[in-house]
């Protein structure tokens, strides 16, 4: 059940983010994709977390939640392979843009360099296998193509103005998007009623504007994908 009113709650911000964007913003906003965005969030949730616990846990062992990503990743990709999506417009199609590589390669050097920097200068203890293999593979695998990918199709659909900035059609959407990657690692609900970490928010949803600038101007989550996967491993192996 708190699993249940936690995602309630992330789709209550969503529908309320939609409300004050099409009272601001001239383009206006499209219903339908916003509740197709909302229902693409339900979706994942429901998958990350095995229907909430109702389909059985194939792997009790582990510590880390192998089965919820694989089923969440396997529902992007199949909602990425739908006509309405396309893996090439949802980002999933291995071919990168060539609009100009070398403000991508500064920009994926620079995200290196800092992690690899944050986790030379702050050490942690040594992990066990099953921790690095999975830190090295699904977190961005599962997210990325999920967040960078359909999710951020469907959002840009839902509000349609652009501006460009930084070589790249930004729009709510993108906006919009960050705050619901953050949201999904800070925000939450227990016996003791909601919960939100601003400083979870800051260090998953400020990064992410980044991986959504990469995905906009690759249109790919590949490079998203890796750095993503780098960004999580790189504490535990140095």
């Amino acid at each position: 059940m708190n699993g249940i009113i936690g995602i309630s709650g992330v789709l209550a911000i969503l529908l309320a983010a939609g409300g004050l964007v099409a009272l601001v913003e001239r383009g206006g906003v499209s219903v339908r994709w916003l509740s197709v965005a909302a229902g693409l969030v339900l979706l994942n949730d429901l998958l990350l977390t095995r229907a909430y616990g109702l389909l059985p846990d194939l792997l009790p062992g582990a510590d880390w939640n192998w089965q919820g990503k694989l089923l969440a990743l396997a529902g992007t990709l199949a909602v990425a392979s739908l006509p309405a999506f396309g893996w090439r417009a949802s980002g999933s199609a291995l071919p990168q843009a060539e609009d100009g590589w070398r403000p991508v390669l500064l920009v994926s050097v620079a995200y290196v360099a800092v992690f690899l920097g944050l986790a030379l200068a702050f050490p942690t203890e040594p992990a066990s296998a099953e921790t690095v293999a999975f830190q090295l593979s699904l977190p961005g695998l599962e997210e990325e193509p999920f967040y960078r990918g359909v999710l951020l199709l469907a959002l840009f659909r839902a509000f349609p103005a652009r501006r460009r900035i930084l070589g790249v059609d930004w729009s709510w959407g993108a906006v919009v998007s960050c705050a619901l990657f953050g949201l999904a690692h800070a925000f939450g609900y227990s016996k003791s009623g909601f919960q939100f970490d601003p400083l979870t928010m800051l260090l998953t949803a400020g990064p992410s504007f980044i991986a959504v600038w990469l995905a906009l101007r690759t249109r790919s989550v590949l490079l998203p994908v890796l750095l993503h996967n780098f960004g999580n491993a790189i504490t535990l192996v140095v």
